[in-house]
């Protein structure tokens, strides 16, 4: 791995952001991709853009895994790939023009190097080098508390989580609600992974995430101790959708059980 990589993806990733917040108040082309929540804005396609000539520019030989269709053709994380939401949370900076970030994790064959998280809007960068510590804005993030308790326990959620579907039985979660001392949904995968790291979340679970959500949070949260998994309790494949559990060590099993 590059010695300068993530000082140079730092900076890149914060060159993006400026460029969404000069941007973000003009007039933008709004799609929907696989259902009408699933929305794309130019400024999403704009930002994939400008990584992908940024990393084929400087390092040819390294692949792009994006979620607009301007990367490579992945099959396998062999060699150095860069896995980028360009804009995570479009939904949030669509209708609130905020509580949305990019998201970048670096991988070397397989394995998480370097995780990338900014929350454009209000300025804070997450950042986290494998087994060099994580950090915000600068500033090292503390590892996870033990000994935490499932009735102290704040968990992000995804909503349909809570939702009759074919793929888990919603009682489950609305008997684990019952149990904690409450859930959050901030409508950014990525988001809500660094939250996880940071201690203001003690866990994050969800349905059905691609791996640009949650390439570069996985990263950050094993940084600071925690630990991600499906809703299985199953290592997660980063060529594919899966469900996502990112929480506090102390609690993973015991999470597990409920889906399982």
């Amino acid at each position: 791995m590059e010695k300068d990589l993530l000082h140079i993806a730092r900076q890149w990733v914060l060159e993006a952001g400026h460029i969404i917040k000069e941007k973000m108040n003009e007039p933008l082309t709004i799609d929907t991709k696989s259902d009408p929540n699933d929305l794309v804005t130019s400024l999403d396609q704009e930002t994939e853009k400008f990584f992908a000539k940024k990393i084929r520019n400087r390092y040819p030989d390294h692949k792009l895994f994006g979620e607009e269709g301007y990367g490579d053709e992945i099959t396998s994380l062999v060699g150095i790939v860069w896995i980028i939401d360009p804009i995570d949370g479009t939904v949030n900076f669509v209708h609130q023009k905020s509580n949305f970030c990019i998201s970048v994790g670096i991988y070397k064959d397989g394995i998480g190097e370097i995780g990338i998280i900014y929350d454009v809007m209000t300025d804070n960068l997450y950042t986290a080098e494998r087994n060099k510590g994580a950090f915000k804005n600068g500033n090292r993030l503390k590892s996870l508390k033990k000994g935490l308790k499932m009735e102290e326990v704040i968990l992000g959620m995804n909503h349909f989580l809570l939702c009759e579907n074919n793929l888990v039985d919603f009682r489950k979660s609305q008997s684990l609600v019952k149990e904690i001392r409450g859930v959050r949904s901030y409508g950014s995968a990525a988001l809500q992974l660094a939250y996880v790291a940071e201690g203001r979340l003690d866990g994050y679970l969800a349905l059905r995430l691609s791996p640009w959500d949650i390439a570069a949070g996985m990263i950050i949260v094993n940084e600071v101790g925690g630990r991600t998994t499906n809703l299985k309790g199953n290592s997660l494949n980063l060529l594919e959708q899966d469900s996502l559990l990112t929480c506090n060590e102390d609690i993973h099993n015991e999470l597990v059980k409920r889906y399982t």
